[in-house]
């Protein structure tokens, strides 16, 4: 066997070792974890490993950090979502707005969620939040077995001061950080009109260093080719070059 093979397979098991580590490391600590919130918050008990696990990772498998922001999220849950689930009669001003949609997967099996933000129009905060929350037990329910993360396309054609909503954007930035973490895989914006950076300045301080990272932004010459690489033709609108029919979120 050629040096260069050897030193290529001695890399790929270094790296097999590591994530082996790893994912050792996250097992042990979920023990840990969920042993701190399960007396604090009985309900816990409830939960299973990949929630504790998702928690875990988006605190840097501290234990201690990641308990608090669980025994925040499980408060949260049970006065903002005290039924178990939203309903459509609770968000129907944004649902009217038909400005979210779902189907399709990429080409790592993620489910697909898309935002028309030029349609959306400011309604009340709380109305926003629950449209939020709404929409991500919709597509979280969808998630096929062996995913836990989405890619979002977030299309800002059309969007203009009309559409601008930055308590509305923060509000929903928080329900995805604190309480859906590791959720979200990939963001692409695409068609992001100059005016809207004005927006962006001040809403990006806000996002997390791990959410930043997941954010793409897309040149408009550049959005067919940017989507085919990561989402097969079959599984993309008509709209970016695909094949299929944007579905409402509430009809999925």
């Amino acid at each position: 066997m050629s040096s260069s093979k050897i030193g290529a397979s001695i890399s790929s098991d270094s790296v097999h070792m590591k994530e082996d580590e790893l994912k050792n490391k996250e097992i042990e600590r979920s023990k840990v974890m969920r042993a701190i919130v399960e007396i604090q918050n009985p309900s816990a008990k409830d939960v299973d490993n990949s929630m504790i696990c998702r928690f875990l990772r988006a605190r840097d498998l501290d234990p201690d950090k990641a308990s608090a922001m669980f025994l925040k999220y499980l408060y949260w849950r049970k006065e903002f979502v005290p039924n178990g689930f939203i309903s459509l009669s609770e968000i129907q001003n944004d649902i009217a707005q038909n400005k979210l949609f779902m189907q399709g997967h990429d080409k790592t099996g993620s489910p697909i969620i898309i935002a028309l933000s030029g349609r959306h129009k400011p309604t009340s905060v709380e109305e926003f939040k629950r449209f939020v929350t709404y929409s991500l037990d919709k597509i979280c329910a969808r998630m096929p077995s062996g995913h836990e993360k989405f890619t979002a396309i977030a299309d800002l054609q059309g969007w203009g001061y009309s559409n601008s909503d930055i308590r509305g954007y923060l509000a929903a930035l928080s329900i995805l950080q604190d309480f859906y973490p590791e959720r979200l895989g990939k963001l692409f914006v695409i068609h992001a009109p100059y005016i809207f950076m004005t927006a962006w300045k001040a809403f990006y301080p806000f996002i997390d260093k791990n959410t930043k990272k997941k954010i793409i932004f897309v040149e408009n010459k550049q959005v067919q080719p940017t989507l085919l690489q990561y989402i097969h033709e079959s599984q993309l609108p008509e709209r970016y070059g695909g094949k299929i029919q944007l579905v409402p979120v509430q009809e999925c």
